[in-house]
């Protein structure tokens, strides 16, 4: 039925749907091409208008999601949910709705949402034959002098017919008579009106009252007509009526006139004397609303306004006056008052449609709201110009009838820094002085997850000292996300670190809500210094956003090492080693050095050397710092050559921590000179050690002497059963110069000394004879056999070896002894 461009495009999918949205205004200027539907009044509810979501290319499914329908100022239609159709929804009253005007159509605007977007519908009301002229009154009163030639002419009252075109008021007819006929002539508006003219001469003598029906018939089909009974009075004759001035009266009256301002004075002349020379005005066939607004003065013909006029009520006044002398004889005129328009209005802002909320990613251009302008004035004073406050991001596209506007958005939105906005719409006409109107509207940002988390650090280091303890925190990283709801809720995990993958879940974890960051174990600064993280705040939005930031964990020391003694080191049965130093050393003779070392650091691991026992303490010095020990002075003919140091190694921490070394010094020359020392002279031993020392050799010489007992009986039990004289020598053996302190053999850093052994007699009573040296050894002195007459036994021998010093420089003197119990 109608159409417009809006049926040459079909938006498919939502996002082309955008497109189409957004191109709709390209393709069709402004909105210029409204859809147009053309029906008849007095439709049955529910009557289809036309197919309005196919017209504007919706399926009728997607009409239904974007939610089609119109908006008016007053709803006379409605659009079918289930099929898309526009539909009649309350009583069309052309004659009501459009008055008196010819062309009657009903603005509406179809708007859809999802995207928001407007479309113009026009549907033109024709008129139908629903109304019969009618006359203003049942029955018309004349009066004419008998004396009244043939010819004269009456205007009558009009009928009205508030329908137009054919179905409007056409033609009048009078009842067959003898003595009248009718004229029917046009106004200057394009309305007719009848005159009756007078056919015949009257004679009140013979028919005093003549009694005729006016017919008035429209054009419709089938036409409708009107009545109204006509009665003519004939009175004695008076000679000439009197004649207003003009036919016509034209008068332009400004709409802000005040009441009782004058509108016009009508002129009439009557050509009698006397009594039938004075006439009166009259309203003639007059509409209520006229009788209303003005009033005519019957005796001076002044009409004046009564009440105020208003140009967007009534455009313009047809006033029929009459004028009627005392001999009833009168003529007519029309008075034809025009309103013009004054800037009386304000211009109206309607909201037809508003976003909720608007998405802050929004392009530019994005329709925020719809709203028409109203200007009940006419002409400039019509003529309205949108305009928003200052400082907001949205500007206003108008159609090309600067009748419905479109708020959109003009550039990139941010919730974070605006979140909503109070944007005042000013409409200003173009009168003298110009009137406008203003109307706000709240728009509120919707957000986006357009914004990553934020550490508030760039990088993170902590200081964890070690031995902490597990599962306590060490640290809380926080990132702040300006987006609202799950676009804000941050959540942290580690991503990376510098340990391996599989161990790092044991050394620390962070709390995914808080970022709190704990310690899984304890951490042990000489096994771990540090360690890196990575650390990452993602949001909740979709798709999410994330941000890293990186942790380095400095694990602190603790005094807790103590120093280990490097040197002098024992042996692995415990004993300590010897330092030879030469009997001519000078004082700052270096002897040794105390090495040590703490697996602490820093002021931990600092180490400081000290004194604890010496036998003789002003013979040595020991660095504080160094550990090196030296002499302090020369040796004395007094002073012993064997001394023992007990050196004391503290660390740096609070408390301190140490350790203790035992060096043993002996003053020689050589080694050979200093082995009597090293056994002639032990070493103290603590006196709880001696009481050991002297509880194991008590049970050894116990073992001893219990496993000589068994071997003596044994062997005199042998020797009872067996009486030859056997000699033989047990082999060698070794021996030493004084006590067994020296090691087995040279390799080892000691004297070696071997021995035969041999006896003679009977296996019964075997003798002692003598020992003999192994190897080239001379003997230094003779030890005789406990038989007198032969035995000679050699018990201290020199070995004619030389050994380096240096060779022999250190010796453990625990193994000296162990030679020395063999």
């Amino acid at each position: 039925m109608g159409g417009s461009c809006a049926q040459r495009q079909r938006p498919g999918r939502p996002r082309p749907q955008v497109l189409f949205a957004l191109l709709l205004p390209l393709l069709c200027p402004a909105l210029g091409q409204p859809v147009r539907y053309s029906i008849p009044e007095e439709l049955d509810r529910g009557s289809v208008v036309g197919a309005l979501a196919k017209d504007l290319g919706l399926g009728v499914l997607e009409a239904s999601a974007r939610k089609l329908r119109v908006s008016a100022e007053k709803l006379h239609f409605s659009v079918d949910a289930e099929s898309g159709d526009l539909v009649v929804k309350d009583r069309i009253d052309r004659e009501q709705i459009c008055k008196g005007r010819r062309r009657c159509e009903l603005q509406l605007e179809a708007v859809l949402e999802n995207p928001l977007n407007i479309f113009h519908v026009v549907v033109e009301i024709e008129d139908v034959n629903d109304h019969a002229p009618q006359f203003p009154k049942d029955e018309i009163n004349l009066e004419i002098s008998e004396s009244v030639n043939p010819g004269m002419r009456t205007i009558l009252e009009s009928a009205k017919d508030p329908d137009i075109g054919v179905n409007s008021l056409s033609n009048y007819q009078l009842s067959p008579n003898e003595y009248f006929s009718l004229l029917v002539k046009d106004n200057p508006d394009g309305d007719k009106y009848p005159e009756l003219e007078l056919q015949k001469t009257l004679d009140r003598e013979t028919e005093s009252t003549h009694h005729l029906v006016l017919t008035a018939a429209d054009g419709g089909d089938p036409p409708r007509s009107g009545t109204t009974q006509l009665r003519i009075r004939v009175v004695d004759a008076n000679d000439s009526p009197p004649v207003f001035s003009q036919d016509v009266y034209r008068v332009r009256l400004r709409e802000d006139v005040s009441p009782g301002t004058s509108v016009l004075r009508l002129r009439a002349t009557d050509q009698d004397e006397g009594i039938n020379a004075e006439f009166t005005f009259s309203f003639l066939g007059v509409a209520n609303k006229a009788q209303h607004v003005f009033s005519l003065d019957s005796i001076t013909g002044d009409i004046v306004t009564h009440q105020p006029l208003d140009f967007e009520e009534t455009e313009k006044y047809t006033i029929d006056v009459e004028v009627k002398d005392r001999g009833s004889l009168s003529s007519q005129c029309k008075v034809i008052i025009e309103v013009l328009d004054e800037n009386d209005n304000r211009p109206e802002i309607i909201i037809t449609s508003l976003s909720d909320q608007i998405l802050e990613d929004s392009p530019s251009g994005t329709v925020v709201a719809l709203f028409k302008v109203r200007d009940r004035d006419s002409g400039g004073n019509a003529e309205v110009t949108c305009s928003l406050s200052g400082g907001s991001p949205f500007k206003i596209h108008s159609s090309s009838s600067n009748y419905y506007y479109k708020l959109v958005t003009d550039s990139i939105l941010d919730r974070e820094q605006t979140p909503g906005y109070n944007v005042t719409i000013t409409a200003t006409d173009r009168g003298k002085p110009p009137l406008s109107s203003s109307t706000t509207i709240t728009l509120h940002v919707a957000d986006v997850n357009d914004n990553a988390p934020v550490f508030q650090q760039p990088a993170y280091l902590v200081n964890v000292p070690e031995n902490n303890q597990p599962g306590t925190s060490i640290s809380q990283v926080k990132a702040w996300d300006p987006d609202l709801g799950p676009n804000g809720l941050v959540s942290y995990s580690i991503i990376a670190s510098d340990l391996e993958t599989r161990a790092l879940s044991s050394y620390v974890s962070v709390n995914q809500d808080s970022g709190v960051v704990f310690a899984q174990r304890a951490f042990d600064h000489e096994q771990l210094r540090s360690f890196q993280l990575t650390l990452q705040a993602r949001d909740q939005g979709s798709p999410s956003l994330s941000a890293n930031v990186s942790m380095r964990v400095l694990v602190g020391d603790r005094n807790d090492n103590a120093p280990r003694v490097l040197y002098p080191a024992l042996e692995p049965d415990g004993s300590a080693l010897f330092d030879m130093v030469p009997r001519a050393a000078e004082p700052g003779y270096l002897v040794t050095k105390v090495v040590a070392v703490d697996a602490d650091s820093g002021h931990n691991a600092w180490l400081s050397y000290h004194v604890l026992q010496a036998s003789d303490p002003g013979l040595f010095s020991l660095g504080l710092r160094t550990g090196e020990v030296r002499t302090a002075r020369a040796l004395g003919d007094r002073d012993a050559a064997r001394q023992r140091l007990l050196v004391a190694v503290r660390d740096g921490g609070q408390p301190p921590l140490s350790a203790t070394a035992t060096l043993l010094l002996v003053f020689a020359d050589s080694l050979q000179e200093a082995l009597p020392d090293l056994v002639d002279h032990p070493n103290p031993s603590d006196p709880q050690s001696e009481l050991q020392f002297y509880l194991v050799v008590a049970l050894a010489l116990i073992s001893v002497l219990f496993l000589l007992a068994v071997i003596l009986a044994v062997a005199l039990r042998l020797r009872r059963s067996a009486s030859p004289s056997t000699t033989g020598c047990l082999g060698s053996v070794l021996g030493s110069k004084s006590r067994p302190e020296l090691p087995p053999n040279y390799s080892e850093g000691t004297l070696p000394y071997a021995y035969n052994l041999c006896m003679q007699g009977d296996q019964a009573k075997p003798d002692f004879n003598f020992l003999t040296s192994v190897g080239n050894y001379t003997a230094t002195q003779d030890i005789l056999n406990k038989d007198s007459s032969s035995a000679l036994l050699t018990s201290i021998l020199t070995p004619t070896v030389e050994a380096d010093e240096k060779t022999f420089k250190q010796i453990p003197f625990s193994r000296l002894e162990s030679r020395a119990s063999e």
